[in-house]
């Protein structure tokens, strides 16, 4: 295996994670599929929608999400709101991830990465 392949699926890895934080923290404000698949990529969180649409059903089934249909507009839209439980897990993810970054930055001064 490649240098090129190992990374690429460590970092498949790392980012499934982070955007279940992602959506919970910008679906605080309520958006459909398509428009958070946009946000996301322009924050740099590359995601495809055959990814997003079942984390999107999982998360609403967890609770974490409320979903409701627009039918105002000629093509109806389903919309996702966060819901109190999915923002405090997201606060919680995100002190978590947080905590986790200051340990691997301790861990790299620690042993004298010269990086």
């Amino acid at each position: 295996m490649t240098m090129d392949a190992t990374l690429a699926g460590h970092l498949q890895e790392l980012r499934r994670g982070t955007v279940v934080v992602a959506s919970l923290t910008v679906l605080r404000e309520p958006g459909y599929g398509y428009s958070l698949l946009e946000t996301l990529s322009e924050a740099g969180f590359e995601v495809e929608a055959n990814t997003l649409y079942p984390l999107l059903r999982r998360l609403e089934a967890q609770g974490l999400l409320t979903s409701e249909w627009n039918t105002d507009e000629a093509r109806p839209r389903k919309f996702y709101r966060t819901t109190e439980q999915g923002s405090a897990l997201a606060a919680l993810l995100r002190e978590e991830w947080a905590r986790l970054d200051k340990a691997i930055t301790d861990l790299d001064t620690t042993t004298g990465s010269t990086r």
